[in-house]
């Protein structure tokens, strides 16, 4: 099932990332070009999850991890500077992916596409304008 979206401006786009918040999946997957929206996008999710601090994208560090409540964990993934699997030895991605304690993000996922499950959220980020975004989150069957 397919829901497509119109964002006018950043709130909004911040907004429908909280709204998906409820839909508590683990893995919720990004597409779209560099300043697409994809980091406001989770910004406003992590804001649907309870945090309350600021969230950058990890692209130089790879992954931001968050505490949340009830001993869960927020993890953010920016795999856009990774060019070879190689380079992902140093993250413990099978440990992050399969412990159920984790809500997980991911910006640029190819690289890692191999690793998530079948049972994911994947969102696509499509600017129309200066300030506006198509949002198409594609829930799978």
């Amino acid at each position: 099932m397919k829901i497509e979206y119109f964002s006018e401006n950043l709130k909004e786009t911040k907004e429908i990332g909280k709204s998906l918040a409820k839909d508590r999946k683990r893995f919720i997957v990004f597409e779209g070009d560099l300043g697409a929206g994809k980091t406001s996008f989770i910004q406003g999710f992590a804001k649907g999850l309870g945090l309350n601090r600021k969230i950058t994208s990890p692209t130089f560090i790879i992954m931001n991890k968050y505490p949340l409540k009830n001993k869960k964990f927020f993890c953010h993934f920016d795999f856009y500077r990774i060019k070879n699997k190689k380079e992902l030895n140093t993250i413990p991605l099978k440990d992050i992916f399969t412990d159920k304690n984790n809500i997980i993000c991911i910006e640029w996922p190819k690289i890692v596409k191999s690793f998530l499950p079948k049972d994911i959220i994947k969102i696509q980020i499509v600017p129309t304008d200066e300030n506006k975004r198509k949002i198409i989150i594609d829930y799978g069957k």
